[in-house]
């Protein structure tokens, strides 16, 4: 990775164990730079002058190390293979987890698509992924619905269970590996907790209720564990939950929540201190909501447009790459009129469209892919474009920023059609090589290796998203 070469270049000429090396905004500031002479304080000049390379140029502006990589170098790491930095390590991923009293919905879908497409990125990086989905079907949603509370509802837990596990794995293409159901915990995990809590003189008794000491590892009051009509509290099945995950061997949890449950935080990072654990091992990516703009009331839920009807609306392809545009942090507007939109304003078609191009290109000619030469400065830009694959999922497997894809997604097709407009891939009329020049035939076969890497990357990009590549639109 051109990133981490850079890096090892610079930490070996200044004897440092870590150095920062990241992207600048402005094109003109290089393809990459450093701030290591500010923390080092030593001369920016002559720090460049000891880690000159062939790979690149470098550039002092205000105390910052700029880089400019070579043609060549770019040519030879075009299509860098993604560093494997999970090494199978063990992660479990849980996502959507709604509770079986009615449809999903749209911050379901959300969570669904982060989790799936963060799943997909950390096994790309080498990780061994388990998609987990929680059933919550015990505790006080599940006793309204049977009574009744939820009106007009004529379906079973187990029937809704069902047929939103169904449109989970056929309607929005997710697969998951485990099907998590919480009554299971009740028949031993949650007494194994009760005993080791009490063991470990974790729990007290007051007001007829049982509690949990969780101030004593960080969190902001203790927790109830059995109420006094003795019934048991939601965190009992949580940390029995969270007890049963670490031990079937997980490295590492991720936990998709709704903003809404900020507050969960800090009682599930005391369950895991208490059980033995290391709360560092757990990540929480907590999803703001969604809003539909453009949207029309849906006729059978009395709402605005169900997920269901949504997905048919707009397609899955459109829906999920809306819906992964925006930091879980942000909240998330749908713009349904420009979803809609079968044209290069909607992103989705953007991308695709740019794939189908080049399969278009690559299907009419006969002439063979060849080495690639970088000349102009549309196929520079392409190139750089494409060298960012690798460190963009790298990135992401490490910060969960499942943004990112779309986004680069996004440039890499606008490199691409923009290298198309300044730069004629096969000279017209020619089809085969046999009537080319030389010349004509070199550069031909060089543009349309640099294009059938673009395919490459589109596709792999594509794919993470869990999007489809249609090779003609």
């Amino acid at each position: 990775m051109v990133r981490d070469e850079i890096k090892e270049i610079i930490k070996k000429a200044l004897k440092i164990p870590e150095v920062l090396v990241e992207k600048p905004r402005e094109k003109s500031h290089g393809d990459y730079f450093t701030n290591i002479a500010m923390v080092v304080k030593k001369d920016p000049q002559e720090i460049a002058k000891a880690i000159k390379s062939n790979i690149y140029e470098t550039k002092v502006v205000s105390g910052f190390i700029n880089f400019f990589l070579s043609k060549d170098y770019l040519v030879r790491h075009l299509e860098d293979k993604v560093k494997d930095i999970g090494k199978g390590k063990k992660i479990n991923v849980e996502f959507i987890s709604a509770n079986p009293t009615g449809p999903l919905t749209l911050g379901n879908a959300r969570g669904g698509f982060s989790g799936d497409v963060l799943s997909n990125v950390l096994e790309k990086a080498g990780y061994d992924v388990c998609r987990e989905f929680y059933i919550n079907d015990r505790g006080k949603q599940i006793e309204d619905f049977k009574k009744g509370v939820y009106k007009g509802e004529k379906r079973t837990v187990s029937q809704i269970q069902k047929e939103n596990q169904k449109f989970i794995t056929k309607g929005l293409k997710i697969k998951f590996d485990k099907w998590f159901s919480e009554k299971s915990l009740y028949d031993k995990g949650v007494n194994k907790v009760l005993d080791y809590l009490k063991k470990k003189k974790l729990t007290y008794e007051k007001e007829g209720a049982l509690w949990f000491k969780s101030t004593k590892f960080g969190d902001d009051k203790d927790r109830v564990l059995i109420k006094s009509d003795g019934k048991e509290a939601y965190i009992l099945s949580d940390i029995a939950y969270l007890r049963n995950k670490f031990e079937r061997g997980f490295d590492r949890l991720i936990f998709f929540w709704g903003a809404d449950h900020h507050g969960y935080i800090k009682r599930i990072e005391a369950a895991a201190q208490a059980l033995g654990y290391d709360k560092k091992k757990i990540d929480f990516a907590l999803m703001q909501l969604v809003s539909l703009s453009g949207a029309r009331m849906s006729k059978r839920a009395g709402v605005y447009l169900t997920l269901e009807e949504l997905i048919k609306e707009v397609g899955l392809d459109v829906a999920r790459f809306f819906f992964l545009q925006r930091s879980a942090g942000s909240h998330l507007n749908f713009d349904l009129k420009l979803a809609k939109k079968k044209s290069q304003e909607n992103p989705v078609y953007y991308v695709q469209y740019a794939y189908a191009r080049i399969c278009s290109i690559l299907k009419k000619t006969k002439i063979k892919p060849g080495k690639i030469i970088l000349e102009e400065k549309a196929e520079l830009d392409l190139a750089k474009q494409l060298i960012r694959f690798s460190e963009i999922v790298e990135d992401t497997a490490k910060d969960y920023q499942v943004q990112r894809i779309p986004q680069y997604a996004v440039d890499l097709a606008e490199s691409f059609h923009r290298f198309y407009q300044e730069c004629q891939v096969i000279p017209a009329p020619y089809r085969t090589c046999s009537d080319m020049g030389s010349d004509d035939k070199k550069l031909t076969q060089a543009r349309l290796g640099l294009i059938l890497a673009v395919k490459n990357t589109l596709k792999n990009t594509l794919d993470l998203m869990g999007i489809s590549a249609p090779e003609k639109m």
